[in-house]
């Protein structure tokens, strides 16, 4: 494992077969974020210097994305990452932590409450995926089509990013789609492998366990943008308390992260956490 001396820089640690990238910052019970398809863990930069004062704020680039890159054997289920999530944790030492993840993360964050419920003290789902019938984003139903794979290939370009981006932001959200982000997601989807494996991900087959989500009995804050569709974890989750976001759209971390912040930050204040470290 390499191993910076400076919490917020870039570090590196070995795991099924990928050298997974992460940052960790601040002190105290674990906070673990995970962000969503076609992101970067840099999307909770802002999250993560806010909350560092008061939790071990770890943040994943999840395989097939940032700066971790594509799985060698191509496998993206959520199981298999949710696996190679939680071997990460074994990695770093942590043997418990609150698991926040905003889409994709959100649900690879309750899928590891489903199969390692020792592991997770608390779950943040910030407009989180994995109920049938909730419509995928454009990009990823191209992916899905020959034809449409074709124009992802030939839409990687920094215009097309940005279009995109502001096709899945709020309507009082414009603003958050700066240089800056167009620029940082642009930069991780043309590294070597990324678009491909967004392609393998989007065309993967998920299983459905939308079922057993009322198992979990995590203490669970579900953030949810309004209009949103496919949310029910609130009605679902036995512990479940949620909050609504009235203008923002599905990218909540970079739109409004002040927001998010303060939401998980009075929700940690409500838990009685200990430190998740070995």
């Amino acid at each position: 494992m390499d191993a910076a001396t400076d919490g917020s820089c870039s570090r590196f640690v070995e795991t099924d077969g990928l050298r997974v990238h992460y940052k960790r910052v601040g002190g105290g019970p674990t906070l673990l974020l995970l962000h969503g398809s076609g992101s970067s863990l840099d999307t909770f930069d802002p999250i993560a210097e806010r909350l560092a004062p008061r939790a071990d704020v770890l943040r994943l680039d999840l395989p097939g994305f940032g700066l971790t890159g594509p799985r060698p054997d191509r496998d993206y289920r959520i199981s298999t990452t949710a696996g190679t999530v939680r071997r990460t944790l074994e990695e770093l030492g942590i043997s418990r932590a609150v698991v926040a993840g905003n889409s994709l993360g959100g649900n690879i964050a309750w899928n590891l409450a489903l199969d390692a419920p020792t592991l997770v003290d608390a779950l943040v789902l910030i407009n989180a995926t994995g109920y049938p019938g909730k419509k995928p984003p454009l990009a990823m139903r191209l992916a899905r089509s020959p034809v449409g794979r074709a124009v992802i290939r030939l839409s990687s370009g920094r215009a097309a990013v940005e279009r995109n981006l502001r096709t899945s932001v709020g309507p009082g959200s414009r603003d958050s789609v700066t240089p800056a982000l167009v620029d940082r997601v642009h930069a991780m989807l043309n590294r070597p492998g990324n678009q491909e494996a967004f392609i393998d991900f989007a065309r993967t087959t998920q299983q459905d366990r939308s079922a057993l989500i009322p198992r979990i009995t995590a203490p669970t804050l579900v953030i949810s943008s309004h209009g949103m569709d496919g949310q029910y974890f609130a009605r679902d989750l036995p512990q479940a308390s949620e909050l609504v976001h009235p203008t923002g759209g599905h990218l909540l971390p970079d739109e409004d992260p002040d927001w998010v912040a303060s939401a998980i930050e009075r929700f940690l204040d409500s838990l009685d956490l200990k430190d998740g470290s070995r």
